[in-house]
């Protein structure tokens, strides 16, 4: 598995170097390559992520939360107010369409839907208000950064606005924007993918993945952004809060010399047993470290939303596992995971992928490198569970 997704990287990387040598001779190479990176990805029928192989069932009911989502409804409507008809063409899809399971956070993967890129001032305003009604303070913020990081990026590769860039991002709406039917939006681009469907008050938001190369920017327009600061540092207060019997449980691995997340793109059947740690060992001080690390992911949906999926996870805190790959001390390269049978979040080091040009060793993982990952187990990523639970009492036609 290392060895296939590190090789990735590193073709990725070779892939890049040739098209600033070559210009737009490879965007057909990146198409050729994006079709068949999702003919690989969909060729089986969405299960979900798994410990076993199997879906365990009954995880998850249709019902109210109390919490609206009519401001988000109202900024989707907006959004798609603003667009022309040849561009809401391009974006809108219906709710259960396969387009929510393509998506891929390499910078080359041919994204659909409208592009910040070639939107008006207007029409970028309305897109980051409908960021701004979907996800928390944090969130928000998180999602800006990645993309002015993206720019950092193109500055970092000699000004390379032809693969990098603050607004190389795009939107998509999966079903249309009601109070009581399904729907959804999705963000895609390089190091922020964001799914997010909606059912009456329920919210699912998954699968993310954020990261960033570089993750804090030294230099260039936007110097000073940093992300995940505080999910690496509290990751690693995680493991020392552990005493020496516990660590030892919790450290899967010791050696961290590759990429190591398993979630990522076409990931969506991923199986996955739990491995580390239980919050069962753990002390009640603990299992409260525990659940803070894991809400600083789930913190970046809107508050409301936020604390109904806190409170789920909560209900299954004997049966989550926290896992360790690499060393403890604050100069460390690690990965780590929280996973149970109803979320899934991983935090790596990478190793360079775009960036390697700058890296001190460019065949190991850095700090300037960093993915992560959550997931809604057994079935409800992009809300399938509830959606499937919907539609057996609201009966559908294509």
């Amino acid at each position: 598995m290392r060895f296939r997704i590190a090789s990735l990287a590193a073709f990725a990387a070779l892939l890049a170097t040739a098209y600033q040598q070559n210009g737009g001779n490879l965007m057909e190479r990146f198409r050729v390559m994006s079709r068949q990176s999702e003919e690989r990805g969909l060729a089986a029928p969405f299960r979900g992520v798994t410990a076993k192989g199997e879906v365990e069932n009954g995880l998850y009911t249709v019902r109210s939360t109390g919490v609206s989502t009519e401001p988000v409804r109202r900024a989707v409507e907006a959004f798609l107010a603003s667009l022309d008809g040849g561009q809401r063409a391009r974006t809108q899809f219906k709710v259960d369409d396969p387009e929510w399971r393509k998506w891929m956070n390499q910078h080359f993967y041919v994204r659909q839907g409208v592009s910040f890129l070639e939107m008006s001032e207007a029409q970028r305003e309305s897109a980051i208000a409908l960021l701004r009604a979907s996800l928390s303070a944090k969130g928000l913020k998180l999602t800006r950064d990645i993309m002015r990081l993206n720019h950092t990026l193109g500055e970092l590769n000699n000004n390379d606005w032809e693969q990098y860039g603050e607004w190389r991002y795009h939107l998509t709406v999966m079903g249309s924007p009601s109070a009581t039917e399904p729907w959804g939006w999705q963000l895609d681009g390089h190091h922020a993918i964001i799914n997010y469907f909606v059912l009456g008050t329920q919210v699912v938001m998954s699968p993310v993945f954020v990261g960033s190369e570089p993750a804090v920017a030294e230099s260039g327009r936007f110097k000073g952004t940093a992300i995940l600061q505080r999910e690496q540092d509290d990751g690693l207060k995680m493991l020392l809060s552990l005493d020496p019997g516990q660590r030892k449980k919790a450290i899967i691995e010791v050696s961290k010399t590759g990429n190591d997340n398993l979630g990522e793109a076409f990931k969506d059947n991923l199986v996955l047993d739990y491995a580390g740690i239980s919050a069962r060992e753990m002390t009640a001080a603990q299992q409260k470290q525990l659940l803070a690390l894991a809400g600083l992911y789930i913190g970046n949906m809107d508050d409301g939303h936020a604390r109904v999926k806190m409170s789920e996870v909560r209900k299954h805190l004997d049966r989550t596992y926290f896992a360790w790959i690499g060393g403890a001390d604050e100069a460390s390269v690690y990965y780590y995971r929280i996973h149970s049978p109803v979320v899934l979040i991983e935090f790596d080091h990478q190793k360079p992928a775009n960036l390697r040009h700058l890296a001190r060793d460019p065949n190991l993982p850095n700090r300037q490198h960093i993915h992560c990952v959550v997931r809604t187990p057994n079935g409800n990523d992009y809300g399938k569970d509830l959606l499937r639970q919907h539609y057996l009492t609201h009966p559908h036609t294509d």
